[in-house]
């Protein structure tokens, strides 16, 4: 998933949270959401509550990006240029064949959604998306415990096939829920 909202719980929900300078116990509730509401009205972006592509990058919390199927915004229209497709902004099924071709063609794990380790192969991306942030993503000793943890039920989410967790790092902040989609 590349977006997190409200009743998510884990590493990358305390990630925003410690960013917005609030409680960072792992849990989106009213006031994550609030304080992501603030956040993105102070700087001119979509407000609605949900941190997505736009809302991490804007905040520099670069190893939150996770772009797939369903993701929109300025960050999917640049990996649409660099993809040398039509760039709207919206991450459909044509940007996601584009990516895994990409992904096979660069040597990475072909599962169509572009995470730090696929777009820091990119060049719109190559300079946010360094080897640290690579670094980044993965799964810090405090936040080991929100691995056991249960994760909310995907209402209407289709699978996405392949192997997500091959293209991150062993214990990345996403992998737990990118293995949602395989």
């Amino acid at each position: 998933m590349s977006i997190l909202k409200r009743g998510m719980k884990g590493a990358p929900v305390k990630r925003l949270q410690e960013k917005l300078g609030i409680g960072a116990d792992g849990d989106f509730g009213p006031g994550t959401q609030k304080a992501v509401k603030e956040f993105q009205k102070a700087n001119g972006l979509a407000v609605d509550g949900i941190a997505g592509p736009d809302t991490f990058t804007a905040m520099g919390l670069h190893e939150l990006v996770l772009l797939r199927v369903g993701s929109r915004g300025q960050a999917v229209k640049s990996l649409q240029e660099d993809l040398g497709i039509g760039a709207d902004g919206i991450f459909g099924q044509g940007t996601k064949k584009a990516v895994v071709d990409f992904q096979k063609e660069h040597g990475l794990a072909a599962d169509g959604m572009a995470g730090p380790v696929t777009l820091a192969k990119m060049k719109s991306f190559a300079s946010i998306f360094t080897a640290e942030t690579i670094q980044k993503a993965e799964v810090k000793p405090d936040e080991e415990h929100f691995e056991s943890e249960l994760m909310p039920e995907l209402q209407g989410a289709a699978p996405i096939q392949g192997s997500a967790a091959e293209a991150a790092p062993e214990k990345s902040l996403w992998g737990k829920v990118k293995g949602w989609f395989s």
